[in-house]
């Protein structure tokens, strides 16, 4: 009867110290939400889903960004967003950097072909809902005081690029959330981060001992936020070397970007094609202050006019650099004199 007494505190004691060493967190897995796992461990973004608006599901959010309208779950069918974009023209859905680190637009390229997805002005917006800042840096000189909204806000940046970018309407609150539900559903995900197992098991340890320094360690993986330059293109006119372009490097931005909008006409009011006329007529605009110049274009898009709305965005050099730019009409001057 005594023993029984003793061994039964001895158990108390050991059952607490048990509970206590039991992990809060459990093993990461590859196809894990990173934001998610950042959200878990306290950052909160702020841009969470309203849970509450039964209107909202990922699928309204994928057809509406893809196609630019959709119905609600109450089956009304919402009017078109814009007349002339979708976010899929600027915009990709899959990853398209090999390193998440750094911001390099020939390696971007490079991604983007491999992956067989066109090279865009706007960030993929796989993984958008673990960043933390958008319309960064010279953004606010094409918008002023409009990225305020924006520049910290997931919400308030697609509400921008609704606007601004897609020259549409604003986004009613059903279509707002769905996309929102959607963005999450394209994460980045653990096997992203390129962990080796030794680095996944002590992030596993930080998790649960320090979840700062853990979430600290997840965004020392990508890029929280996308740098934009933008530069004046006058210099890289007065600079332009043929011999030093690569025309095959020209070559995969024009079918890769240039074609993307132009071709047929699918995003523009300006065809492009791969004719000997139509690269004599770029050739001959390089050198011209006109928006069929690709300098122009390309540093400073084209703006939108009196009846007609649509407008091109430019390339800030974290999305095409000088050197692509200088590839580019290379590939153009050499088709125009084949």
């Amino acid at each position: 009867m005594k023993m029984r007494l003793l061994i039964f505190p001895l158990l108390i004691l050991i059952i607490p110290s048990i509970w206590e060493s039991a992990p809060k967190y459990p093993k990461l897995k590859d196809n894990d939400s990173v934001g998610k796992i950042l959200y878990q461990l306290g950052d909160d973004p702020g841009w969470y889903p309203v849970k509450t608006l039964k209107k909202s599901t990922a699928a309204i959010g994928k057809e509406l960004f893809h196609t630019g309208f959709a119905k609600s779950t109450d089956g009304k069918k919402g009017r078109k967003q814009s007349k002339h974009f979708v976010c899929t023209s600027c915009h990709n859905i899959q990853r398209e950097d090999s390193d998440l680190t750094v911001s390099d637009p020939q390696g971007r390229l490079d991604y983007t072909m491999k992956a067989g997805i066109p090279f865009l002005q706007g960030t993929t917006m796989y993984g958008a809902v673990s960043r933390r800042t958008f319309y960064n840096d010279d953004y606010s000189l094409k918008y002023g005081n409009l990225v305020d909204a924006a520049r910290n806000d997931l919400r308030g940046a697609i509400q921008l690029c609704a606007v601004e970018c897609a020259q549409g309407r604003q986004l009613k609150t059903w279509e707002l959330e769905s996309i929102l539900k959607y963005l999450w559903t394209i994460d980045l995900k653990v096997k992203d981060l390129q962990l080796t197992n030794q680095e996944k098991v002590n992030l596993e340890l930080q998790m649960n001992q320090n979840p700062e320094a853990a979430i600290a360690t997840i965004q020392s993986r990508y890029m929280t936020g996308s740098p934009a330059t933008f530069v004046k293109p006058e210099n890289e006119r007065k600079t332009y070397d043929r011999k030093m372009a690569d025309i095959n490097n020209g070559e995969n931005i024009f079918l890769n970007s240039c074609m993307h909008c132009h071709e047929n006409g699918r995003y523009s009011f300006f065809e492009l094609d791969t004719s000997k006329v139509t690269m004599k007529y770029l050739q001959q605009k390089a050198n011209k202050y006109t928006d069929h110049s690709i300098y122009q274009a390309v540093r400073y898009g084209i703006y939108s006019t009196s009846g007609r709305k649509s407008y091109m965005p430019q390339y800030p050099l974290e999305k095409m650099s000088e050197e692509q730019l200088l590839d580019l009409r290379g590939y153009i001057e050499y088709m125009a004199d084949r």
